[in-house]
């Protein structure tokens, strides 16, 4: 089971949720870190790396210019302007690709040859308790997220056809490619939420964002007791279920400062964390039952 903890906007608590989950989940889990940007899962998990190596993309390189007979049909495949005809003179902006390929095998005359664009850091490593830990880290001026994301999903599914571990993916915010990216495996989607105007604005673009994938999804409600009920009418009007409320709190403030899991600051935090792991179980049963339906 793969459990992408998601919300609409930065600062809700999606790391605070997935390091408390991985803590209590109650069998063996792997914490996946695909907020490559700017990851921090590993400050409360505090793993140790076991393995740290550069990630590549795969880009279209041009050694002899002079093999190029300037047919634009590498052009006319690539969607997001990676190879351009200036005249009879082709520009490769490799910036641009996303590594799909296509260019090398439309060339009719193999001028085009891969080269390498360096994407950032792959990490893995286990934390105290043995947890597998898996993690990118995106190169300073690197624009594009997805490609890096997708090395370290392939690894992701790599470790659960080894190890038969769940996942629980701290995912980047937003509702933006990499934030689709990251969900796009899952089996259950939490939507970290705080009951502001702008937690409830940006839950309702997660909800709509999410919705196509037909996952299943609950909202986990951070910091509750803090503003209005608007984030809960929402969630009942729309049907979605609140499978944890974490209350607004000097003492989980601090201990979150302090770089410390919250579920164990105490036996009632671990409890509802507990708890939380139960209901995300329910719900991915529940998607299994409509898939058998």
């Amino acid at each position: 089971m793969i459990v992408a903890v998601a919300s609409g906007k930065g600062g809700t608590g999606k790391t605070t949720v997935t390091a408390s989950l991985a803590s209590t989940w109650g069998r063996p889990v792997a914490a996946v870190d695909l907020d490559v940007e700017e990851p921090n899962l590993h400050l409360f998990l505090k793993p140790e790396a076991l393995r740290e190596e550069n990630a590549f993309l795969e880009v279209p390189t041009l050694p002899e210019p002079a093999r190029c007979t300037a047919c634009g049909a590498c052009v006319d495949l690539c969607q997001f302007k990676a190879l351009s005809l200036f005249g009879q003179r082709l520009a490769i902006f490799p910036e641009l690709c996303h590594g799909c390929e296509g260019c090398f095998r439309v060339c009719p005359t193999g001028a085009l040859v891969p080269g390498q664009r360096e994407l950032g850091e792959l990490s893995c490593g286990r934390t105290s308790e043995g947890l597998p830990w898996l993690s990118g880290r995106l190169r300073i001026g690197e624009a594009m997220s997805p490609p890096l994301m997708n090395q370290v999903r392939a690894r992701m599914k790599a470790l659960v056809a080894e190890e038969g571990v769940d996942v629980l993916v701290d995912a980047p915010p937003g509702v933006s490619c990499p934030a689709l990216a990251a969900v796009q495996d899952a089996d259950v989607i939490l939507l970290v939420t705080e009951p502001t105007p702008f937690g409830l604005h940006d839950l309702k673009l997660a909800r709509e964002a999410f919705k196509p994938l037909g996952r299943p999804m609950g909202v986990v409600i951070n910091r509750a007791g803090l503003g209005d009920h608007g984030v809960h009418d929402f969630c009942r009007e729309s049907g979605l279920p609140v499978v944890a409320e974490i209350p607004f709190s000097r003492a989980v403030a601090v201990h979150y400062a302090q770089g410390g899991v919250v579920a164990q600051m105490d036996e009632a935090m671990r409890e509802r964390f507990t708890r939380l792991g139960e209901s995300v179980r329910t719900l991915a049963g529940s998607r299994k039952e409509a898939a058998h339906a």
